[in-house]
């Protein structure tokens, strides 16, 4: 374990269905800060602006403070601010093919700092990546490789994806490391079922 990783929900996200189809969707934004660096998974949709700025006031970091944005893909509820964060670089897989300022493509599975690793996660998209934190606890962000907790209780890949047994490998990638699931959109859940303390 390694406790100098911890992790905050800087805002949960939420999908919202109407039958097949997706009413609303903004993706949870989480916080990691290491020894030497602090890094955003996710900055969410413009709506979640305020709350993803107001967490990172309680915690006591400037956004000009955060070094690393890792996009678990670019789809827009994901990425929309981005612009928040000035001075970060921005890790994002290259099948995503998205251009931004202070871009780093990423291509294989990397270490972004001791106890932070990019892992290769795809099925909801072709660039699709999880982020494993080792810190009190062993902690998957998986984005939308597992968007609800439903689609790992159930073993459902994404509504939206390219490939199904792809998205399946995926899940079991990150199930097999993690033993707290941080959802694309949602709260922090324990694999085992057990209660969050």
């Amino acid at each position: 374990m390694n406790p100098a990783n911890v992790l905050d929900i800087l805002a949960a996200g939420k999908l919202v269905r109407e039958g097949i189809a997706i009413r609303e969707a903004h993706s949870t934004s989480t916080l990691i800060r290491s020894e030497n660096m602090n890094i955003v998974v996710d900055t969410s949709s413009n709506f979640m602006r305020p709350a993803i700025t107001t967490s990172l006031e309680q915690i006591g970091i400037l956004p000009s403070e955060i070094n690393i944005i890792v996009l678990t893909h670019s789809h827009h509820d994901h990425c929309e601010n981005n612009n928040i964060f000035k001075k970060a670089k921005i890790y994002v897989r290259k099948e995503e093919n998205f251009e931004a300022k202070n871009m780093i493509e990423v291509t294989e599975d990397i270490d972004i700092t001791p106890g932070v690793k990019l892992i290769h996660t795809p099925g909801h998209t072709k660039g699709s990546m999880s982020v494993f934190v080792n810190g009190d606890r062993k902690y998957a962000i998986a984005g939308d490789a597992i968007p609800l907790e439903d689609n790992y209780r159930k073993m459902t890949p994404p509504r939206i994806n390219y490939d199904e047994v792809t998205a399946l490998k995926s899940i079991k990638i990150i199930t097999d490391y993690a033993d707290i699931i941080i959802p694309g959109h949602g709260m922090p859940f324990l694999k085992d079922g057990g209660m969050m303390k």
